[in-house]
């Protein structure tokens, strides 16, 4: 019976690896077949997860706003399993502050690991995809991007992060369109409130019940769960789907 949603033989690359959603996308491509490479600028965190996965894993430690970090980490993924078929861009962080406080350094931390972070490993795992396509050898892969609720209608207390979630909605869906004639597909994955370390706040005694009363499904998402729609986007299950926005967070922003 064919698995349209097999990973078989694929190098991904994930980026925030170490925890969390990251994690959770490493170890379900693993179970499809794949081979994730883990990304985190946490060497223990992205050591651990990759022994918890329970397989030789290649693991690279370092900052996803480097430039030469993105090339590098290309490099070590095509020298080790020679290419690359997808990539996504989940590392992030959270640095809350209201707009008349917010100091430059929180804007541009979050806004330099979300955007540009995710906009390097993009165009340094496209130009791979790109020479495979002109070498012939097929469809050269998939790309999925992380974005947020927050992209899409604001939130308060973040403007830094909603801003960098709306940007890579923008980002995925111009990469998409330049990138479709060499058959490479980029998407986004629009998540809620998932149980994560950056949302503990949120789902604390103090907001909990606020933010689960505009939750349709009345709960948030796992970690796991998250990370079922993003392999799905980059498996050929997904195979005519570019440049779209999947929303997974329980009706929480519904989408005509």
């Amino acid at each position: 019976m064919i698995n349209p949603m097999s990973l078989a033989g694929r190098a991904i690359i994930v980026t925030g690896a170490g925890q969390g959603i990251g994690f959770s996308v490493a170890k379900l491509i693993s179970d499809l077949g794949g081979t994730p490479i883990l990304v985190d600028r946490d060497s223990e965190k992205v050591a651990e997860a990759a022994s918890t996965i329970g397989r030789d894993l290649l693991t690279l430690t370092g900052d996803v706003t480097d430039p030469q970090f993105a090339q590098a980490a290309v490099a070590a993924t095509t020298a080790r399993f020679g290419t690359i078929s997808g990539l996504v861009n989940n590392a992030g962080i959270t640095r809350t502050a209201m707009i008349e406080k917010m100091t430059f350094e929180q804007w541009s931390e979050v806004t330099s690991v979300h955007l540009t972070g995710s906009f390097l490993f993009l165009q340094a795992v496209g130009q791979h995809m790109v020479e495979r396509f002109r070498a012939g050898e097929g469809r050269p892969g998939a790309i999925v991007n992380l974005s947020s609720d927050a992209g899409v209608q604001g939130t308060m207390g973040q403007i830094n992060y909603g801003t960098a979630k709306a940007g890579i909605l923008g980002m995925t869906m111009s990469a998409a369109r330049e990138f479709a004639r060499y058959g490479i597909r980029v998407n986004s994955v629009a998540f809620g409130v998932v149980e994560t370390q950056m949302t503990e706040t949120i789902r604390g005694e103090k907001l909990r019940e606020t933010y689960l009363s505009r939750i349709p499904l009345g709960r948030w998402s796992t970690a796991d769960e998250a990370a079922k729609p993003i392999c799905f986007l980059l498996s050929d299950a997904a195979s005519y789907i570019t440049g779209q926005r999947l929303s997974a967070n329980g009706g929480h922003q519904m989408n005509a």
